[in-house]
């Protein structure tokens, strides 16, 4: 129960990490280059962490010999991840931006979990689970507002054939995010150390993206105009400490119940950013459907759990 609440609290710095990142993009005035320089400084921050905890800056890459390629594409998932939103958002609206990924990440974390896909834990797909991640989707709609009103509209806007490619990359996207908790988690355990498992990740990610920034040749613009905060470099550092956490909790309580337990946190962190207006966001009134939401997705937890 320990880890499902630790679970709870890594999901709960998605937001805040969403936030600062997009802070830090206002100011560089690219989404790529910010999405590069906080993955970069993930990177030196989980450096400094490895070099702590074994006495070396460099992962042990001799105990990933004779295993599968796929331990190290965790960091190109979450590339993925944050790629598409980039590209899907403008397309699709805010609504189904975040609803699209929710789906793939419930659905193949139950499957990794179901199949024991990727040399996770085996969890058998009992009925009880399938009602608990119906339940966190239906609660997932409420917080977002398509149930109750809110966000109904933005929802069901756009209706262009083509549009369905793009809610299929929205799926894909979620099942590439939990794909990345059964992978990393499978590094971690190879390494014996998951703190390694998430340098690695972060590793490749910064390469991707670097990639990605020469073949779409963006330039720095600088920091622009007026005052800069402090705490806007501070998602690479969020970041680092999610993909770790992940890591960590995946072997211990399943891809499925991991998923799960940091898409609560996510949604409840969300509701008090939007209430407070917390990080400079744009302060939002926090309805009953939300948090009759939220309960409904802690109920879901709780089944997939059992």
């Amino acid at each position: 129960m320990l880890a499902v609440l630790f679970g709870v609290v890594v999901g709960s710095l998605m937001p805040v990490q969403t936030s600062v990142n997009n802070r830090l993009r206002f100011s560089v005035g690219a989404p790529l280059l910010a999405s590069f320089i906080s993955f970069f400084i993930g990177t030196i921050t989980l450096i400094i962490a490895t070099w702590m905890t074994s006495g070396t800056p460099i992962p042990n890459f001799a105990a990933t010999s004779g295993e599968p390629w796929w331990i190290f594409t965790g960091g190109a998932l979450g590339v993925v991840l944050l790629t598409g939103n980039i590209l899907l958002f403008p397309r699709v609206g805010s609504v189904q931006t975040v609803i699209l990924p929710i789906s793939g990440q419930i659905l193949m974390g139950l499957l990794i979990d179901a199949f024991g896909l990727f040399n996770s834990p085996q969890t058998p797909l009992s009925p009880l689970r399938i009602i608990g991640a119906m339940a966190v989707m239906l609660g997932s709609l409420a917080v977002v507002g398509v149930v109750g009103g809110r966000g109904r509209r933005e929802a069901s806007a756009v209706q262009s054939p083509a549009i369905w490619l793009w809610r299929a990359l929205g799926v894909v996207m979620g099942m590439c995010s939990a794909t990345q908790v059964a992978v990393n988690g499978r590094l971690g355990r190879i390494l014996g150390s998951a703190v390694e498992a998430a340098l690695i990740s972060f590793c490749v990610g910064t390469t991707v993206l670097f990639v990605l920034l020469l073949a779409s040749r963006t330039r720095w613009r600088g920091l622009g105009a007026g005052p800069n905060p402090w705490w806007m470099w501070l998602g690479g550092v969020l970041g680092a400490t999610i993909i770790f956490s992940m890591a960590l909790l995946g072997p211990i309580i399943g891809t499925g119940v991991t998923v799960v337990a940091t898409l609560l946190g996510m949604m409840l962190a969300s509701l008090l950013i939007d209430a407070f207006g917390l990080l400079n966001s744009t302060r939002r009134e926090v309805r009953l459907p939300q948090i009759v939401g939220l309960l409904v997705i802690i109920a879901g937890v709780a089944l997939i759990r059992l």
